[in-house]
């Protein structure tokens, strides 16, 4: 017995040290939806479909309504997170090739990414979901910097499980590189979250942090719903926006199950949580509303999203953060919030938000931001109150004061030539700090489909008009 009462005490100082550990540094969760429009939250002032766990999250933190991603699309708007850096400082511009990807074509291997770095300092990590950051195994998250993965490579996939045709069993969900059995997949939504509950089951089990990165491929397309959450949204006649509808509800639905299971397991004051979509929402029954365009455009519908940080006890709650941030500054606010140190060598373009939702720095975090489709198809500058669009398929520039006409709807181009010949000069500047994309996409030209099919529909609705 004594002999067990030595052992027992020395023991206790390297318990102490673990409960120390989990405890004073946070758990990192970011929550990926992917094309979901900045009007699809309630949290944004959505009416029709209900969100009540996302409003929930955002009601315990900061919502921050100038949130911004960095790539109007969804593989580099990916790169850009988990590198924080523009994701055109190293050739990742354009979506992934869709059927003859190069087997190194992906997120570089030599960017150090926010998984790496993170499990370099001991923190266990996990990837769920959409990847599409490299086809090839090299490029896949076990290789960068993950413990453990569940979910799919490519861009989209049926919710069903179903791989894309030619692709066979490695093409559909994966768990560690391995294919899963489809009578295992019900409804991928469902899926990513019953995995991401389980794995906050198993974390209490150990003595370490975890970074989980819990990237959701709802609502983009295929439009796949259950009709458990189909019923949800009965309210919405448009059966085009109930279907996208029921994809976010059971999203919402699946984050509200993650929340609950951190808060049963203690930690979810000891977690700090960012939610954003990775774009704005695309033509599948999505809103934007009230912002102009659609992913794949600079508009302000493609690149402003869905944006909230949650710290509960940490930050600030019930607070919306109104100055412009940006997807790049995830990276180093999360490095700020587990006092991981980053190498100097990496150079990240984003910031720590933390000093300014606080309050302890008034300023605002970004002067300038920039975006770009792939050099000379379109880019965009916001400096300050200023907005400049390169449009490539309107062929023309556009400046907009965001201060006074955040819709975008009248283009001070030609009144304001100063402005726009300062915004082009910034964007000169910055672009000899990138380099031309490391392989191509059809976006551009699709882009330009789209305004042509606009175009006749337009002359088709003024052909009768008597002038």
């Amino acid at each position: 017995m004594k002999r067990f009462l030595v052992l027992l005490l020395l023991a206790v100082p390297f318990l102490t040290i673990n409960a120390i550990k989990k405890k004073t540094v946070p758990n990192v969760l970011i929550i990926l939806s992917d094309d979901q429009g900045w009007g699809d939250v309630g949290f944004n002032g959505a009416k029709d479909i209900p969100t009540p766990n996302l409003d929930a999250l955002a009601k315990d933190g900061i919502i921050c309504s100038q949130g911004y991603a960095s790539h109007p699309y969804c593989s580099p708007s990916r790169a850009g997170l988990l590198s924080g850096r523009y994701q055109h400082r190293f050739g990742h511009e354009c979506n992934l090739p869709y059927d003859d990807a190069e087997a190194d074509d992906g997120l570089p291997l030599n960017e150090l990414m926010l998984s790496e770095l993170f499990k370099k300092n001991d923190f266990q990590t996990c990837a769920i979901g959409k990847w599409h950051l490299g086809d090839s195994t090299d490029y896949w998250p076990n290789k960068r910097g993950f413990d453990d993965w569940y979910g799919f490579w490519g861009g989209g996939l049926s919710y069903w499980g179903v791989p894309k045709k030619g692709r066979g069993a490695m093409g559909g969900i994966l768990r560690d590189g391995k294919p899963v059995p489809m009578s295992e997949i019900t409804y991928l939504t469902d899926n990513f979250t019953e995995e991401a509950v389980n794995y906050i089951d198993e974390y209490t089990q150990k003595d370490k942090p975890f970074f989980m990165y819990l990237a959701y491929n709802a609502p983009h397309s295929p439009v796949h719903a259950t009709k458990q959450y189909t019923d949800k949204v009965s309210h919405i006649e448009d059966g085009f926006r109930a279907a996208y509808a029921a994809m976010v509800v059971g999203m919402d639905e699946g984050v509200g199950k993650v929340i609950q299971k951190l808060k049963d397991a203690g930690e979810y004051e000891n977690t700090i949580i960012f939610y954003y979509s990775d774009n704005g929402g695309a033509t599948n029954g999505a809103s934007n509303y009230p912002y102009r365009g659609h992913k794949g455009m600079l508009f302000e519908g493609g690149i402003r999203i869905p944006f909230s940080v949650t710290w509960k006890g940490k930050i600030p709650s019930g607070r919306v953060y109104e100055h412009a941030v940006s997807a790049l500054d995830i990276f180093p606010t999360a490095l700020a919030a587990t006092r991981v140190k980053c190498p100097k060598s990496k150079n990240l373009d984003g910031v720590n938000l933390l000093p300014y939702f606080k309050g302890e720095i008034k300023s605002e975090p970004h002067q300038t931001l920039f975006w770009r489709y792939s050099d000379g198809a379109g880019y965009a500058v916001r400096h300050g109150k200023y907005k400049m669009v390169m449009s490539a398929y309107k062929n023309r520039f556009l400046l907009f004061d965001m201060e006074k006409d955040p819709y975008e709807h009248t283009n001070l181009a030609a009144e304001k030539p100063d402005v726009l010949k300062e915004l082009q000069g910034l964007y000169a500047q910055w672009r000899k700090g990138t380099v031309p994309g490391l392989w191509t996409d059809p976006h551009a030209e699709n882009i330009s489909k789209e305004e042509a099919k606009r175009d006749a529909y337009i002359k088709r609705a003024t052909s009768g008009e008597k002038r």
